[in-house]
């Protein structure tokens, strides 16, 4: 663990993350084979505010498992055909195929908080979709997906600090938008947002659950351990391949004199 200034815990070090994150990979890849083994389905959903650590989490559940498998979903603005569909239709052609996985980077809840805050819907749409919301993921469960919703909790002052890196850093300054510069200025009316779709929408059928991203590594860690736990007996047997002797000294790549693969520089 980092030490604060006053000598007591702050974040998670990044030793004893992928430490603590290389067990719960193997846990995932167990996951993902019992999903192809059963034929079942699993749809992660990941919210909060901006620069919460959405995508971190993504990755992390992600980085091991197989691309075609496991896809993330962050879709972008509407286009025009879309903006006249019924609004989860939209969302339905992602949805998993028996033994993958769906993890959504924001999802259907777009209306509830950023659309809903910088008025790019109307409060007539905003109120139809807290009604259907929970009848659409009530068909998914019944369907048999298994759903879970998790909203990444921060705080403002961390948020700014979060803000701050990625203008400094010329790597992570495409993650910053204008909509990212006025939400700023309406944190609480995110929060009240918030507020109002987690009372609509949390139901034992489909439930929310908030993790504390205020340290990031510890709230992925934390994540990841919540959904492992919350799905039964995922141990199948791993079939290890053997590779027999080649019976030859292995080759050497050769694509003769026309082209010649790139080295590294010494």
């Amino acid at each position: 663990m980092k030490k604060s200034k006053n000598g007591k815990s702050d974040t998670l070090s990044k030793s004893d993350y992928f430490e603590k994150l290389e067990p719960l990979q193997l846990e995932l890849n167990d996951l993902a084979r019992w999903l192809v083994h059963t034929g079942k389905r699993l749809v992660v959903v990941i919210e909060g505010r901006d620069t919460a650590g959405k995508g971190g989490v993504i990755s992390a559940i992600a980085d091991t498992l197989n691309p075609r498998q496991c896809r993330t979903v962050a879709l972008g603005k509407p286009g025009e055909r879309e903006q006249t569909q019924w609004y989860f239709q939209r969302y339905v052609p992602y949805l998993p195929a028996e033994g993958e996985i769906a993890l959504f980077d924001r999802s259907w809840y777009n209306r509830a908080g950023v659309e809903r805050v910088m008025g790019f819907c109307t409060e007539a749409q905003t109120n139809a979709f807290l009604k259907q919301a929970p009848a659409f993921e009530k068909m998914l469960v019944e369907d048999g997906i298994l759903l879970f919703k998790y909203w990444l909790t921060v705080d403002q002052a961390q948020q700014e600090e979060r803000f701050a890196e990625r203008l400094a850093d010329p790597l992570k300054r495409w993650k910053l938008s204008s909509i990212d510069l006025k939400a700023r200025e309406k944190y609480a009316e995110y929060g009240q947002a918030r507020d109002v779709m987690l009372k609509a929408t949390h139901s034992k059928v489909a439930p929310w659950t908030l993790v504390d991203f205020n340290d990031q590594r510890a709230g992925r860690l934390t994540l990841i351990r919540h959904l492992l736990d919350h799905i039964p007996d995922r141990k199948v047997a791993e079939t290890l391949v053997e590779f027999p002797p080649l019976g030859h000294e292995p080759l050497r790549e050769n694509f003769g004199t026309a082209l010649k693969p790139l080295r590294a520089r010494s």
